[in-house]
């Protein structure tokens, strides 16, 4: 019966059934179309072609603050209400889960269950204001005293736009509860990768604008399309590659002792345990010297511009300190994700184990043997997906390029994710109507 209905898979047939998953689709469809909206108001007392002008100058050659206008959709250089995005929530969430590791208190909450974790989504909130605050201000700085500042009210625009940047992330924050909770995906995740979907047109024809110019050969434009397409299925690959652990438990023992065919249990373990976080983690960290560098000295100056070029996205020196960062990261939060030695209290706990292997500290030291050799592989994949555009977009002379390392991975890992909830919807739905057809026999 269970082969049966995952051999009809996501057929036409089995989805058109699925009412509840339908309302899911279309309210999460409405959801992403809100935002979008949202990432065209523009903040009040602001010159619309002051802002395209300075747009360009930091955002329009890439670099940090590039990376993240794509994660907004763009909000951020069209200097909407949107234009944080939902980047300040996920600096307090990880801020958060950091200090979990070291706060007996917050480590407390955690293994509370639910109350704990609603207080912990409240700490992060309310981090996630206090980041929203200091970063609207800084925003509001930039603009007020850049040469050619596009605010046309004064000393008024921080009191206007600093609440609105609070209030756009914070809908957002509650937008992206809403998806997850009514709709299909992660929320948050979806948000992120729907504006990064939303300049993919734009990046695709500044490729073909580029080649119908003569800047780019034939050649060039093939390469680049073909690396594009090359990069999402090594990337498909390795997000669903996994080492599967066999866990043996005395139940199944008992029945294959009496010749009983059983399936095995496995725990899967990820090449990429941390996803996206270390690349985000190293580009922040990385592209704040230039920034900083750039806001406060001089940009004529040699030793300014040496520095800003050192840090440049695609050099050598940046690619190499680029890479140690992601590994450490990749480390660092694999460790928060993943305990080994709860992992192994666990499995002794339900009576399960690791054929081979001892119970208990035995248990904890081969997963972590395991989970260590994986990660590497993980961080080195992950470097390597993020530094090739670069160099391929900085080889052809390219401001933008289709699609970042961290973009790729993201559309991926969240078109993986969706699918994998759209495909359970569906299965779910099925076995319902199974049970009730057999409920409705018995009654005969």
């Amino acid at each position: 019966m269970v082969g049966s209905i995952l051999d009809q898979g996501l057929s036409f047939e089995a989805f058109s059934k699925a009412d509840d998953l339908k309302k899911r689709l279309l309210f999460t469809i409405l959801a992403l179309f809100v935002y979008r909206i949202g990432t065209y108001i523009p903040l009040p007392g602001l010159d619309p072609a002051a802002v395209a002008s300075l747009a360009n100058k930091y955002i329009g050659s890439g670099g940090f603050l590039g990376t993240f206008n794509s994660f907004s959709g763009g909000a951020l250089s069209r200097m909407t209400i949107f234009a944080l995005n939902l980047m300040p929530y996920i600096s307090s969430s990880i801020i958060i889960q950091l200090f979990t590791m070291v706060s007996p208190t917050l480590e407390a909450l955690k293994k509370e269950g639910e109350s704990g974790r609603r207080k912990i989504h409240q700490y992060t909130k309310y981090l996630t204001i206090a980041i929203c605050a200091f970063q609207s201000y800084g925003i509001c700085l930039l603009l007020m005293n850049t040469q050619g500042s596009p605010v046309v009210i004064g000393n008024l625009f921080p009191v206007i736009a600093v609440p609105s940047l609070i209030c756009g992330t914070l809908f957002l924050v509650w937008l992206g509860e809403q998806i997850t909770s009514r709709g299909v995906g992660n929320g948050s995740s979806l948000l992120i990768f729907a504006g990064i979907v939303a300049n993919m047109p734009s990046s695709i024809a500044n490729v073909f604008e580029l080649g119908k110019a003569g800047v780019l050969s034939i050649y060039a434009v093939v390469t680049i399309f073909a690396f594009a397409f090359a990069a999402i299925v090594f990337v498909v690959y390795m997000e669903r590659a996994q080492r599967r652990v066999t866990i043996n438990y005395p139940q199944r023992q008992a029945m294959l002792a009496q010749g009983k065919n059983t399936e095995g249990n496995h725990m899967p373990l990820k090449i990429n345990s941390a996803g996206v976080i270390p690349p985000i983690f190293a580009y922040a960290l990385l592209s704040l010297p230039a920034m900083l560098a750039s806001f406060v000295g001089d940009t004529d100056s040699e030793w300014i511009r040496s520095f800003i070029m050192f840090f440049s996205r695609g050099g050598f020196w940046f690619s190499v300190v680029f890479t140690g960062m992601i590994i450490f990261f990749s480390f660092f939060y694999t460790a928060i994700v993943f305990n080994p030695t709860e992992t192994a209290d666990n499995l002794k706990k339900a009576g399960g184990f690791i054929p081979g292997v001892r119970p208990g500290q035995a248990t904890a030291d081969y997963l972590d043997y395991i989970l260590t050799r994986l990660t590497v592989v993980g961080a080195l994949y992950m470097s390597l997906v993020c530094i090739l555009p670069e160099i391929v977009k900085t080889k052809f002379a390219m401001q933008q390029f289709i699609f970042s390392g961290t973009g790729i991975l993201i559309i991926v890992g969240v078109t993986i994710d969706t699918i994998s909830q759209i495909y359970t919807h569906v299965l779910s739905h099925q076995y319902r109507g199974i049970l009730k057809k057999k409920g409705e026999k018995k009654k005969r």
